[in-house]
């Protein structure tokens, strides 16, 4: 699947990127925020894509955060404090200008977002193997 191969080499970006640079250097931090916001993107498009394959109708349209609550109900995701609190930094990290704010968002980003992002990787290909094992 593209997305969630993009979302893969996009993940691996972010998570050889180097914490203590991204909290000294602006134009740094700026680039690891971005890279956290477009593997957001595909992380819920891949999501919808899979849920979809598994014939979950919740699936087929609707926000991401419609698509994460299907993704919940239907065990592709397990912590929803961390991901409603993940979709409430995507989406106002574009529009952080104060730097505590910024370095608050960052934090989350080393502390827990890419730990989530690990385990998602991890559901994707156990739910894509079991599309391969049992084609419709």
């Amino acid at each position: 699947m593209q997305k969630f191969d993009n979302f893969l080499k996009s993940f691996r970006v972010l998570k050889n990127s180097n914490r203590e640079l991204a909290s000294s250097d602006e134009i740094y931090r700026t680039g690891v925020i971005s890279q956290f916001r477009l593997i957001f993107k595909l992380l819920w498009k891949t999501l919808q894509e899979v849920m979809r394959a598994h014939a979950i109708a919740e699936a087929e349209n609707g926000s991401p955060r419609e698509i994460l609550r299907a993704g919940f109900k239907f065990s592709f995701l397990d912590d929803e404090v961390v991901w409603l609190s993940m979709l409430r930094d995507r989406n106002s990290a574009s529009h952080v200008y104060d730097e505590k704010a910024f370095k608050n968002v960052l934090a989350r980003i080393y502390e827990s977002y890419i730990a989530e992002f690990e385990k998602f990787s991890n559901t994707m290909k156990e739910k894509i193997r079991e599309l391969e094992e049992n084609p419709s």
